[in-house]
């Protein structure tokens, strides 16, 4: 998810690695944080795969910067990844949350709310954190406070998710409801991609 967070952010313009390494820890937060050493091995195996091109740009002191920027292999592979989600991408929250904040390059409302669809069959199968046997365990039937909260906490979430995505899937012929960037932006990546 790493990769699909550079890609994301350098689909808005080229980014100096500090400036991309700030957003994509402010994306995955304090659960995931983002080190020198997963983001700038990310960076150099995205060069050698053509997926980004990188320039030396003069810092304010004197040492220089690189500038990554995407090309057009490199919104290619965005725009497939963004449409076609392994399976534990939709399963994992922050992995799908990553999809999620860069769904609207997506052009084709259909190709989202795909996505979307795949989230919510997931969500909607009976799950649980504690089972009996094969039959997922309910809050109600747990005795441990810390794991009935647990379960509280995920049927909570749960319940909200699927009700945004029943409302953002319901207006299948709207635009998404939110979004903010138009419907432009994604059309201009796009068409950059041939």
């Amino acid at each position: 998810m790493l990769e699909l967070a550079i890609l994301g952010f350098l689909a808005d313009g080229p980014l100096h690695g500090y400036e991309l390494r700030r957003r994509v820890a402010q994306l995955s937060g304090h659960t995931r944080p983002v080190s020198d050493g997963s983001l700038y091995p990310a960076i150099t195996r995205m060069l050698k795969r053509g997926l980004l091109n990188r320039r030396v740009e003069p810092g304010a002191a004197a040492a220089q910067r690189y500038v990554m920027s995407l090309t057009d292999t490199g919104r290619t592979e965005l725009l497939e990844r963004l449409r076609q989600p392994a399976d534990h991408e939709i399963t994992d929250n922050t992995r799908f949350f990553t999809i999620l904040a860069f769904l609207f390059l997506l052009p084709d409302i259909a190709d989202r709310h795909a996505v979307l669809r795949r989230r919510l069959e997931f969500l909607e199968e009976p799950a649980s954190f504690f089972y009996d046997g094969e039959r997922p365990l309910r809050a109600e039937e747990v005795a441990d406070p810390y794991r009935r909260g647990m379960l509280l906490i995920a049927r909570a979430t749960g319940r909200a998710e699927r009700a945004w995505l029943h409302e953002v899937l319901d207006g299948a012929d709207q635009a998404d409801p939110g979004c903010a960037h138009t419907a432009n932006d994604a059309v201009a990546l796009d068409e950059r991609t041939g």
